[in-house]
């Protein structure tokens, strides 16, 4: 057969791209086995684990045996551990829907100011995304405590006397630090999606009358969808994995607990009990309830899409 072949040759072009696909893929593909697949996969194997001690009274010196699922069903046990994927729940319902209905708030009245100033308010609403969790809930504590928060005077000097670190309000607070922390990253990325619109869409908009709110309402938001599942999905997330902010407040309220969050428990169990296995257990039920959680908002979010169609 002829090098010259057409059919050959196109045999060629058409393997060569999928050798280059993967060559790019190939660092991403290994970063994930190493930074997602490897821990979890650890992280279950540690979970099928425990010690067992020999000797008279269970005094001698401890094996690492297998467990099956007795640390699963140990932590299923302690309503302590139930009780935190409650409150992380409840506290994502509240907290999870303001941050973004703000985000998008924000994302909609930037992407209608001059360039100059966008810049600047993008800039300032961004900002506290690059303050750590955990340096924002120490600034957020000391607003928190009576006696210490000029926040707290002012609002006494009025007749209010909150109580931001009580049993029905320390939620609240934590929520207050994370809406604060996040939203401007949300905003950043909506802002992202609305700026790919093509400018022609809103040409056509006015043409036919449409006012501002009518805009928004019928081609930004929809036309940003992309950008709001993301940040939902991201959302819900990190609302499982609340850590930081309980772990700095706990020191200034006894409300909360050891084992406020998920994420808390099982950093108690592995650091304080000294039991990483348990911890470990934990560990896997909180990736596979936030699994569950996220990949049922997308399926409820692209369900929906198909009905609309």
């Amino acid at each position: 057969m002829s090098s010259n072949d057409p059919a050959r040759n196109g045999r060629r072009r058409t393997a060569r791209p999928d050798r280059s696909a993967w060559g790019f893929l190939l660092p991403f593909v290994a970063l994930f086995l190493f930074v997602f697949v490897l821990p979890l996969g650890y992280a279950v194997y540690e979970s099928l684990l425990k010690p067992i001690r020999s000797g008279p009274l269970g005094l001698g010196p401890a094996t690492i045996g297998f467990a099956g699922l007795d640390n699963y069903t140990l932590a299923l046990q302690q309503s302590d551990f139930l009780g935190s994927f409650g409150r992380v729940l409840l506290f994502g319902i509240v907290q999870v829907p303001v941050m973004l209905l703000l985000a998008t708030g924000l994302a909609l009245v930037l992407d209608t100011l001059s360039q100059r100033w966008a810049g600047i308010l993008r800039a300032a609403y961004f900002l506290p995304y690059g303050v750590p969790g955990v340096i924002a809930s120490i600034l957020w504590g000391f607003l928190y405590v009576p006696g210490v928060s000029p926040l707290v005077d002012l609002l006494g000097r009025i007749g209010l006397a909150p109580d931001f670190l009580g049993y029905h309000g320390v939620l609240w607070s934590i929520a207050n630090i994370v809406i604060w922390e996040f939203t401007g990253y949300n905003m950043l990325v909506i802002v992202a999606q609305l700026k790919s619109i093509p400018q022609e869409l809103y040409e056509a908009a006015r043409i036919d009358g449409a006012s501002a709110w009518q805009t928004a309402i019928r081609i930004k938001l929809p036309l940003a969808r992309p950008a709001l599942v993301l940040t939902g999905v991201f959302s819900i997330i990190g609302t499982l994995q609340l850590f930081a902010e309980p772990l700095v407040i706990k020191p200034l309220t006894s409300t909360v607990t050891t084992s406020y969050t998920p994420n808390l428990a099982a950093y108690n169990e592995a650091f304080a009990n000294n039991n990483i296995y348990l911890a470990a257990a934990e560990s896997v039920i909180l990736a596979l309830v936030a699994s569950v959680l996220s990949f049922g908002f997308l399926s409820l979010v692209n369900r929906k899409e198909r009905g609309a169609r």
